[in-house]
């Protein structure tokens, strides 16, 4: 797969104004047959930006769905087990995207947010429909490749490509940085 240049040095994030946003990291997604990258490694990879963004008192938004309509939601539908942590901001979804319905920007810029930064699965469902949005709504993208997976190696292949580098901008978890306080 071909990542987009990273060559040049990556704007630092203002932790006061910035957000990462992880979607449907729920036990019974991450389960799933996923490519590139198994569901559990997208997930270790989200829980160390986690504690890098909440080190660095940026917010931690955990998107998860629930279907529409059924007395009881599926076997692990809740949050991967650890995932969240008190202060974060979990969003209950009934679409693919995670602002329709929710509140979730309103939440956002009560706190100030200016900038997302995003994982999750899949890569060109969930994430890529809650990006679309926050577009939309004037948000800045910053999109985290190796913290996503999808259900063809193609499919992701194609937001981290094509669509993502439209929106903002494609980075690894290694790139990820703060401004110094």
């Amino acid at each position: 797969m071909t990542v987009p240049d990273t060559s040049e040095p990556r704007p630092a994030l203002d932790p006061a104004r910035c957000a990462l946003v992880l979607v449907d990291l729920m036990d019974r997604i991450v389960a799933l047959p996923l490519e590139p990258r198994k569901g559990s490694d997208v997930l270790v990879t989200a829980e160390e930006l986690a504690r890098a963004f909440r080190s660095a008192g940026a917010l931690v938004v955990l998107i998860r769905v629930e279907r529409r309509g059924v007395a009881e939601q599926p076997p692990g539908s809740g949050l991967a087990a650890g995932l969240a942590r008190d202060g974060d901001l979990e969003i209950v979804k009934r679409t693919i995207g995670g602002f329709q319905g929710t509140g979730l920007d309103d939440r956002l810029r009560g706190h100030g947010v200016t900038t997302l930064v995003f994982g999750g699965i899949a890569t060109n469902l969930g994430v890529e429909s809650t990006a679309r949005a926050a577009g939309d709504l004037g948000y800045e993208l910053v999109f985290v490749e190796d913290a996503m997976t999808a259900f063809t190696a193609a499919e992701h292949e194609a937001s981290v490509t094509l669509d993502f580098p439209r929106l903002g901008s494609v980075v690894r978890a290694a790139e990820v940085r703060f401004t110094a306080g």
